[in-house]
């Protein structure tokens, strides 16, 4: 059994939480305007996702939190990817909207849709799913692949939800945005994220101002890949991404 926080943390934990969603909700009424406009149809989104990269930047720099990202290459924006990352904490999508600057849709389970305000906007620019629901799963494979084959990338986290455990850093990959990948012949592009679970954990967790860090690796072609690739793809992902995190927590990126 996880020891719990001290107490004096987990207070200050939750009175940050509680000025996340108050940076949250401000943000969103400022710039209802454009995100209700540019949200309305799907042709729109190109031009929805820069307001969502900006509100993602209100709220970093509301809640006092900076970024150093690494990027491993020189990435090309002018084409779409299917983003995998470690999934820790809420911040994972407000990060990759800061990171990644092609448009992308992401894939979240359908309770986020039900977020007073966010979810209205949610549900509008992602794809949600009912993970209890067979039926869900196979349309929210359909839509995705609408989304690839009209240009626009993906955001997909592997391990299906944060890992209940604090201190499992990786949990295991569900193999669908690496089958995507591969029959939409849509570049994987990993991103480590070793520092949002310790800034944001669960409400009564903890959590503080200070610095997020990143790394951005290097885009995998999949051209030429078949479905009989589709776990070794899956494994390949996960040992580049295990590796990055652990040299974060090694201290080799200070």
């Amino acid at each position: 059994m996880s020891r719990k926080a001290p107490l004096f943390i987990r207070v200050f934990g939750a009175v940050y939480h509680v000025w996340y969603f108050v940076c949250m909700l401000l943000s969103i009424v400022l710039l209802s305007p454009w995100l209700v406009w540019h949200s309305r149809r799907a042709a729109e989104f190109h031009r929805f996702y820069p307001w969502a990269r900006l509100w993602a930047a209100f709220i970093f720099n509301g809640m006092g939190l900076w970024r150093k990202v690494r990027y491993e290459s020189r990435i090309p924006w002018n084409r779409p990817y299917i983003v995998v990352s470690n999934h820790a904490s809420e911040l994972d999508i407000l990060l990759c909207y800061r990171l990644v600057k092609s448009p992308m849709v992401f894939i979240g389970k359908a309770e986020l849709g039900k977020i007073p305000l966010f979810g209205f906007f949610y549900k509008r620019t992602s794809i949600l799913v009912d993970r209890s629901s067979l039926a869900s799963k196979r349309a929210v494979m359909e839509k995705a692949a609408r989304q690839l084959a009209g240009g626009t990338g993906l955001c997909i986290y592997p391990e299906g939800g944060i890992p209940k455990n604090p201190k499992m850093r990786l949990a295991s990959f569900k193999n669908g945005a690496f089958k995507l990948a591969i029959e939409s012949g849509t570049p994987i592009l990993p991103i480590a994220f070793p520092d949002n679970r310790k800034r944001f954990p669960d409400f009564l967790s903890g959590g503080s101002p200070g610095l997020i860090r990143a790394t951005v690796l290097t885009p995998i072609e999949v051209l030429g890949m078949t479905l009989q690739d589709v776990d070794a793809l899956s494994e390949r992902v996960f040992s580049l991404l295990q590796s990055e995190l652990h040299r974060y927590d090694t201290g080799a990126y200070l």
